[in-house]
């Protein structure tokens, strides 16, 4: 069973699934799906990129109740991103059917989330820590949930999460159905499973190996303040075409764009907070070549699909190797070369290994480029300009001025003229970057009873080492 038509779905959520480009199940949906619609507990241990949002949300879209105004559903997971990204897609699966989830998540405004609860969400999409804050304040009730749902269990265990998931699940109903998603299953994931499911069937989705061999890929070696520096020289020495800076917020998103155009160069963010239409002028631009930069979040480059791609910067080394070739997979499409460079902090150096036994592939180490190199690099630039006009002719237009600029100045002064004046030579305007905490690998996982958290002062640095305080409330 491989086809969607052979479920025993709605034709609200067939129309959407086929909306969305669905066509066969992948491994995990096949196995997952027709034990979830029994109403059956499921152990499903699948990686990020096999379909197991789709697996566990087709049949959540398609057991919830459209007459009811109370949260029948709940989805926990580890990262404001990945709940984001769960939410956006269960939309998409529950869109034609009327179903609507919410998702809730740290760093987000806690009384615009009250005001949204207001609208009846059937699903809530949750970081455990935010959940627990609204369950404090009773804005959000658990009694009639009759599905939960944990992504990335494994994930949530290393970020300390595990006292506030038993929490959580002890405010649930005990006739719920449960399904569990992680990675890998340490022993605290099994236990839980024990303690929390009944009779739960295990599933695993085959392990494909990540490859993205067709892409030239590097990594520059970088403190956080050097990032800006070193992209800037490496766009000015590569010359690339269309391009994509990663960041891993949208402040960062914000601050990476905004610092791009202040230094001359055609670019523009994008991450989710951004309106719908702002989102298609930006995507527009880009595709129609008005701009050459990109700079997004994962989330808003989730399932972009743009051609002529040339080269990926990686401003902040993913969380995961799947958001990794995700990121990479940008480029080098259609049998087109392609180009990717991360850059990486000292302390992360251990994440950038296991991203590398995981595509099971050497990423290469690239110095960043000197001043002197990036001056260089557009100096070849303009040359390259110069050889084009002349090989696409159309010039007998300027030859009587060029004859006359050769009769009072000499040859190669007048060619050095105009290669200076054609190249744009590097900009150290200095711009603000605020520092970010680098990954680590493995998290600290949090002490049992820690204290509230509370936006502290915060240190900016710009490029030339001034500083700047701020608040940091990602």
């Amino acid at each position: 069973m491989s086809n969607f038509t052979n479920l025993t779905l709605s034709p609200q959520v067939l129309q959407a699934i086929t909306e969305m480009g669905f066509e066969e199940m992948t491994p995990i949906q096949a196995q997952v799906i027709p034990y979830a619609l029994d109403n059956k507990d499921v152990i499903g241990q699948a990686q990020t990129g096999t379909g197991k949002t789709a697996a566990f949300g087709i049949p959540l879209v398609e057991r919830i109740q459209t007459n009811v105004h109370y949260v029948q559903a709940l989805v926990l997971a580890p990262t404001r991103e990945l709940a984001m990204q769960v939410a956006e897609e269960l939309n998409r699966i529950g869109q034609v059917k009327g179903i609507r989830s919410l998702p809730v998540y740290g760093g987000q405004e806690i009384d615009r989330q009250i005001r949204a609860m207001r609208t009846y969400p059937q699903i809530i999409v949750a970081t455990p820590g935010r959940l627990l804050d609204h369950l404090r304040r009773r804005t959000v009730r658990l009694q009639n949930v009759n599905f939960v749902v944990l992504d990335e269990a494994d994930e949530m265990l290393n970020m300390g999460f595990i006292e506030d998931i038993e929490k959580i699940l002890e405010q649930t109903p005990a006739e719920r159905q449960t399904m569990l998603f992680s990675a890998t299953m340490p022993e605290a994931i099994r236990n839980l499973a024990k303690r929390f499911m009944r009779d739960a069937l295990q599933v695993a989705a085959p392990v494909n190996e990540l490859t993205v061999s067709a892409i030239e890929q590097f990594y520059t070696e970088a403190k956080e303040g050097q990032k800006f520096d070193f992209l800037c020289r490496l766009l000015d020495t590569s010359a690339p075409g269309s391009s994509i800076v990663f960041g891993r917020t949208k402040r960062r998103v914000d601050e990476v764009s905004e610092a791009l155009i202040k230094r001359g160069y055609a670019a523009m963010g994008i991450h989710g907070d951004l309106t719908q239409s702002k989102r298609d002028m930006v995507m527009r631009s880009f595709r129609e070549g008005t701009i050459d930069i990109l700079v997004a979040t994962d989330v808003a480059a989730r399932g972009l699909d743009i051609e002529g791609v040339s080269h990926i910067y990686n401003f902040d080394i993913p969380q995961d190797p799947e958001s990794y070739v995700h990121r990479v997979g940008r480029t080098g499409r259609a049998g087109r070369s392609g180009q990717a460079t991360t850059f990486v902090t000292p302390r992360e150096l251990d994440l950038l290994r296991v991203i590398e036994r995981r595509i099971n592939r050497k990423i290469k180490r690239r110095p960043s480029p000197s001043f002197s190199e990036a001056l260089e690099g557009q100096r070849r630039l303009s040359m390259e300009k110069l050889l084009q006009i002349v090989e696409e002719g159309a010039i007998e237009h300027y030859t009587s001025a060029a004859e006359a600029l050769l009769a009072r100045a000499d040859s190669v002064a007048l060619v050095a003229a105009a290669l200076k004046m054609l190249t744009k030579e590097p900009d150290e305007t200095p711009v603000m970057i605020t520092e970010d905490i680098p990954l680590r690998s493995q998290r600290r996982p949090r002490p049992a009873h820690s204290t509230p958290h509370y936006p502290r002062p915060r240190t900016h640095r710009d490029t030339r080492g001034r500083s700047q305080s701020s608040y940091r409330n990602d």
